[in-house]
């Protein structure tokens, strides 16, 4: 009689492993996540959402392509630096040297109407003669760019570019030296010639000229 218990108690203990285990299997279900992640894959053969995801993320990046395109065209924007040119004189021959500056310029082929003097000293006999008979009249002619223009440094302000500037630094102060030279340059379009003393020229600019 006790092989009969022991056989059912063999069949359930049979079973029971095949039971326990399955209990233990319970229990790695949740573990084995990464299992049932398969499936999932298998469901994303719906991934027809996920394809047209990847074309959003191309669009952006040929949208930031084409944007460094189209901030190229401001790099000419830039405008160009005039050549500078020191003609060593005095301050009481800083005027004479500006005038033939201006009379080689004009036998080179420059228009009357390119070129602006500046003074920092004494004004131009021209200027002074012309301002005699009043501003307007004076301004009137630089307006109209016929001719060589001539201007106190004082002027820089309202006299418009033109594409050579000749600067005579026949006196005046330092600092008056200093912020003409500038507005001078600023003025240039091509050429700036700087008729004085180039220890003083320099100092004035912090040795930048």
């Amino acid at each position: 009689m006790p092989l009969i218990p022991e056989e059912p108690q063999i069949h359930e203990s049979a079973q029971g492993p095949r039971v326990s285990p399955a209990t233990g299997r319970t229990a790695p279900t949740p573990r084995p996540v990464p299992g049932p992640r398969p499936a999932a894959p298998s469901r994303p053969g719906r991934p027809g959402p996920v394809r047209p995801m990847p074309p959003v993320q191309r669009t952006p990046r040929d949208t930031a392509v084409a944007k460094p395109g189209s901030a190229a065209p401001a790099a000419p924007a830039a405008a160009p630096t005039p050549q500078l040119q020191l003609i060593p004189a005095s301050a009481e021959g800083a005027l004479d040297a500006a005038e033939e500056a201006v009379d080689l310029l004009l036998d080179s082929g420059r228009a009357p109407g390119e070129v602006l003097v500046i003074t920092t000293g004494e004004p131009h006999p021209w200027a002074a003669h012309e301002l005699s008979f009043g501003e307007a009249a004076y301004w009137a002619q630089h307006d109209a760019g016929d001719d060589v223009f001539y201007a106190d440094a004082s002027a820089l302000g309202r006299a418009a570019s033109r594409p050579v500037v000749v600067v005579a630094v026949n006196g005046g102060p330092d600092a008056a030296v200093a912020a003409a030279l500038p507005l001078a340059r600023g003025r240039a379009g091509t050429l700036l010639i700087v008729c004085g003393e180039p220890q003083r020229i320099n100092s004035a600019l912090g040795a930048g000229v």
